[in-house]
């Protein structure tokens, strides 16, 4: 791997260095000014320290878990980290949807976990916007910028490649 290490994060523009550091607790991240909390964790929190601080404070999702409660409070987190424990664990991916699409999320939303480099452009579709990679040939095909991408889709998404109503397995009732 030229440019990168495992575990560091990736964007459309590269590998760079996370400004953020994941705690089980806020205790446990002393004054670092970017943290990532599990979801229990970050409810957990009382609201004015949530909303009231100087630091960025994210919040980790499992697969299992519900992203209901955050909904309404989306303005005011600056990162969801969903978690990809394995790559066949697509979970991840209808929560990323509902919150890019349908809540229409304007913070940073990571993928963190078994991603493999078939699944990096899906993820980009459905509105990742940055990537937390353990797998190493994903890893090492992110660092030779070595990301292909197919040249159509069936699925709707938030890519370049998407046209409203162009899909023919999508009957729009005539006129």
């Amino acid at each position: 791997m030229s440019e990168s290490v495992a575990g560091e994060l990736w964007g459309r523009e590269g590998f760079r260095e996370d400004p953020y550091i994941a705690a089980e607790t806020l205790e446990e991240t002393g004054d670092a000014p970017a943290v990532i909390l599990p979801l229990a964790a970050w409810l957990g929190l009382d609201e004015s320290i949530r909303n009231n601080t100087n630091r960025k404070i994210g919040v980790s999702v499992a697969p299992g878990e519900s992203i209901d409660p955050l909904l309404p409070l989306l303005d005011t987190i600056p990162l969801i980290a969903l978690q990809f424990p394995a790559f066949n664990d697509g979970r991840s991916y209808s929560k990323a949807d509902i919150l890019k699409n349908q809540h229409q999320f304007k913070g940073e939303l990571r993928a963190v976990g078994d991603v493999l480099i078939d699944q990096v452009a899906y993820m980009l579709r459905t509105g990742f916007d940055t990537m937390k990679v353990t797998h190493v040939v994903t890893l090492t095909r992110l660092a030779e910028h070595n990301l292909h991408d197919a040249p159509g889709y069936y699925q709707p998404g938030r890519g370049s490649h998407t046209v409203p109503g162009a899909y023919s397995w999508r009957r729009v009732p005539g006129a």
